[in-house]
């Protein structure tokens, strides 16, 4: 019972101290570096529609530049989903997956920034870059009859029927057959940063999208398919910053 005292009394230290130290972090923004991590949604993809990462450095007060990678999964407008009879979906008329590997260098400049533990930071940002272009099979399940089935990537002139397709292939297959595409992206857009804290940084991209490849990508290959793609997107974004 003699050291409970002593004890209260560590704790109230440590305590003080890392309240300090939080209070020195807070209404604190001036950061050299900053690594951020995000989930990107655009009017090409789908629920998800890719991931990125932003590394960024810091030129002036007002200036910084960043480069990073984007993995996306890019849809055709026409891209329509159905369900089986067995309770699966897939995507009738669609004949490839076109993954984008984008690479790319950028500024962005700081137009607002937040008061002392309040506001939030608007940054106008540019970035161009390469596209590399996976074209990937898209495979499905096709029942030949009642008792036979293969899995193959859809052919509109094979499987002419959309009941007799039970699914798709399984994750990535058909990964391995990609081919390339090579092509270039730029993309213009407006950051909000939130948060109130100097080491993290809670963010959301709001922006456009212009993309083009070397030539057309055949996703689905009954309908019009395109070599330049634009969207308009919004990124959430998570990261810290030293």
């Amino acid at each position: 019972m003699r050291k409970l005292p002593i004890l209260l009394f560590i704790f109230s230290l440590l305590n003080l101290n890392a309240a300090n130290a939080q209070r020195d972090d807070v209404g604190n923004y001036e950061y050299d570096k900053e690594y951020l991590f995000g989930l990107n949604k655009n009017t090409n993809g789908g629920l998800i529609g890719g991931f990125v990462f932003k590394a960024g450095t810091r030129i002036d007060d007002s200036q910084f530049s960043f480069w990073g990678v984007e993995l996306s999964n890019v849809k055709n407008q026409k891209e329509t989903r159905y369900n089986t009879v067995l309770g699966n979906s897939y995507i009738f008329g669609k004949s490839n997956y076109l993954y984008a590997i984008r690479p790319h260098y950028g500024r962005e400049v700081i137009l607002f920034k937040k008061a002392p533990n309040q506001g939030v930071q608007v940054s106008a940002l540019a970035a161009v870059g390469p596209s590399l272009g996976l074209i990937a099979p898209y495979y499905i399940e096709y029942a030949l009859n009642r008792l036979e089935t293969v899995t193959e990537q859809y052919d509109p002139e094979v499987h002419q029927s959309r009941f007799n397709i039970l699914g798709t292939g399984r994750l990535f297959q058909g990964l391995g057959e990609s081919e390339l595409a090579i092509g270039a992206h730029v993309k213009a857009a407006l950051m909000f940063e939130f948060g109130v804290f100097r080491s993290s940084a809670t963010g959301l991209e709001l922006g456009y999208m212009l993309e083009g490849y070397s030539k057309e990508i055949p996703l689905i290959p009954t309908a019009e398919n395109n070599q330049i793609f634009q969207s308009a997107y919004f990124t959430f974004y998570y990261g810290f910053r030293k």
